[in-house]
C-alpha cells in the first residue's frame, strides 16, 4: 500500500534538472517527467508536469508531446493520484524504493518523483 504521507510533483521536482525545452502548451515552470505513451512504448522524459489547485484540491496535469494531457487529483489519504477527467481509473504503484510513483491509465504510464512528509512538515 502506498504510504499515507506521500506528496507529488513540484514538491519533489526541485531536485530534477530542467534539460529539454518546455512544450508550447506547458505552463512556465512545468518539469519534464518520464512517461511511456501507448502500448509497448518505452519510458523517456517526453511529458511535462504541472501542478496547481482548483476548489481546494491539489491537481497534477501531465502534458503529452502531441498536445494531449491527463489531469489528476492528488488523493489526501496518500493513496496516490486519481484521474480527474475521463472514464479510466489510475493504478498507482511505488517503485524504486518509494522514490517514484508509477501511475498507469489505460496504456499510458507515468513516473513521478515522490516525497514523504511527517505531520505536514517536509523532510530535509
Amino acid at each position: 500500500m502506498i504510504r499515507r504521507a506521500l506528496a507529488f510533483g513540484a514538491l519533489a521536482l526541485s531536485a530534477c534538472g530542467s534539460g529539454g525545452a518546455v512544450q508550447e502548451q506547458a505552463e512556465e515552470g512545468a518539469k519534464p517527467v518520464d512517461c511511456a505513451l501507448g502500448e509497448g512504448s518505452d519510458f523517456g522524459p517526453f511529458c511535462m508536469l504541472e501542478t496547481g489547485e482548483l476548489d481546494g484540491e491539489s491537481l497534477v496535469t501531465i502534458r503529452h508531446p502531441d498536445g494531449g494531457f491527463r489531469r489528476f487529483v492528488v488523493q489526501e489519504d496518500g493513496s496516490g493520484l486519481a484521474v480527474a477527467d475521463g472514464a479510466d481509473a489510475a493504478q498507482n504503484t511505488l517503485i524504486e524504493g518509494g522514490t517514484l510513483l508509477e501511475v498507469v491509465v489505460g496504456t499510458d504510464r507515468y513516473r513521478l518523483p515522490t516525497r514523504e512528509y511527517d505531520a505536514g512538515a517536509p523532510k530535509d
